[in-house]
């Protein structure tokens, strides 16, 4: 049984459709100040069809304070919902409509009073259809209704048979319910106040679920996770975690949210907590069939949090070079995945020299053959650098920062050193420098 509640003259600031959801949770917004409720099952609640339909008529006369629409409202309850929606906006008052009884309480409305939108028939070919039927002397829903099905079919085609079945209160289908927009964002306000962090992780883990089961519903992810929390001290915590990679793992997100509640604990007592997201799309990866597999997003994200922990989080990133002339001078900053450039464009990027640097650069003897570098001999115990420099650039003499104490200035040469036993002897290319304040030579890295 389907009830159809339409309003002829509904205030502009009042919703149909939210006073129709106080009697059932399945609702089709219609045309026209009209919406159609699935009245089975509501006799539980509201006793007869009949008795639902008069609480909806006299509900709707009462002042919004009361849940109600301040004007009067046209009511139909039928088996069908076309039938239940052209019986509202055509009569007045609570019409009842009994299961193969549609053309006796419809047969009398002229054939132009169907909705044809109902059954998906685009307003141009109706106009034709109503024009022809006019023609035929067809003026009712029952005149239309008595055609033979063959002959409809024939001269108006499938849209004139659907326009036929809706006349006749015999179309099937099921109500168009209006989807809420979906609400990524949890919150709960605890009964009592929690110090510590474990009780919190069974509130995190609570929310998270729903959380991400929304997510998942609609198929999407999220890289933007927030956490607020008010504080007894009447103070609001506030944490974000910016993820690289797009995911949807409650378990990932909670471990998480605890590391980083670990490193940056609230100050006070916990009363209320509410986790929101910003929904993107997933991102779909290909592997190749012949490329070794990275590590899954999740836990190299997790094993970073772990490191940040451990070491601090301005020592755990990407490597990011410095506008200035320093040498070895870069920032770490967080790592985020750069999607503007495919796998293509890497495989056809130019190659360039590569640079191993030292760490720490290796102190170095070196011997001077008019004014250029002629013998090196460094090492530590990580590594050695010994012999005839063959071939010398430079020097390219750098300086800067003069008025900081950590202020630099040097020469610099490329060299290349022959290494190795006479008869197989290999050549090296190694970046070496001297200091100007001190003279002290050092070997700063090598070119792959």
């Amino acid at each position: 049984m389907f009830a159809c509640i339409h309003a002829p003259q509904l205030p502009p600031d009042l919703s149909l459709a939210e006073f129709a959801y106080g009697f059932s949770p399945i609702v089709e917004e219609a045309a026209g100040r009209t919406v159609v409720i699935d009245a089975e099952g509501c006799e539980l609640l509201f006793g007869s069809a009949y008795q639902l339909a008069t609480d909806l008529s006299r509900l709707a006369k009462e002042p919004t304070t009361n849940g109600g629409l301040e004007s009067a409202v046209n009511i139909a309850l039928a088996a069908n919902p076309d039938a239940a929606i052209h019986a509202a906006t055509r009569l007045k008052g609570i019409t009842f409509i009994s299961a193969g009884e549609e053309l006796t309480c419809l047969g009398a409305l002229p054939v132009e009073a169907l909705e044809f939108s109902l059954v998906n028939v685009e307003k141009k070919l109706a106009d034709e259809i109503f024009e022809t039927l006019r023609l035929w002397g067809i003026r009712t829903f029952q005149d239309f209704a008595s055609l033979p099905v063959a002959g409809v079919s024939e001269r108006l085609g499938q849209e004139g048979v659907r326009l036929q079945q809706l006349a006749a209160g015999k179309t099937e289908r099921h109500l168009k319910v209006k989807q809420p927009a979906p609400v990524f964002a949890n919150s709960i306000d605890l009964d009592h106040a929690l110090h510590e962090l474990e009780p919190l992780s069974f509130i995190f883990a609570r929310l998270l679920n729903q959380l991400c089961a929304t997510l998942n519903a609609y198929a999407l992810s999220t890289n933007d996770l927030t956490l607020q929390m008010q504080l007894t001290d009447q103070t609001s915590y506030d944490r974000t975690l910016s993820l690289p990679f797009p995911m949807r793992d409650h378990k990932v997100f909670l471990k998480l949210l605890l590391l980083e509640m670990e490193k940056h604990p609230p100050q006070a007592a916990v009363k209320a907590v509410s986790l929101t997201c910003d929904p993107v799309k997933p991102r779909v990866v290909q592997h190749g069939l012949f490329v070794p597999l990275a590590p899954s997003p999740d836990k190299l994200e997790l094993t970073l949090a772990r490191l940040a922990k451990l070491v601090g989080e301005q020592n755990v990133g990407s490597p990011v070079l410095l506008d200035t002339h320093r040498p070895d001078a870069f920032n770490l900053k967080r790592f985020v995945l750069d999607g503007k450039h495919s796998k293509r464009e890497f495989q056809n990027s130019n190659s360039v020299l590569g640079f191993r640097m030292f760490r720490p650069p290796l102190r170095a003897v070196v011997q001077v053959d008019h004014g250029l570098p002629a013998q090196i001999s460094a090492w530590n115990k990580q590594r050695s650098v010994y012999g005839k420099v063959v071939n010398v650039a430079g020097p390219w003499r750098t300086t800067g920062d003069w008025w900081r104490k950590d202020s630099w200035a040097r020469d610099e040469w490329d060299v290349a050193v022959e290494t190795g036993k006479p008869g197989s002897e290999q050549q090296s290319v190694y970046r070496i420098y001297r200091e100007l304040s001190s003279g002290a030579w050092f070997v700063e890295g090598n070119y792959d």
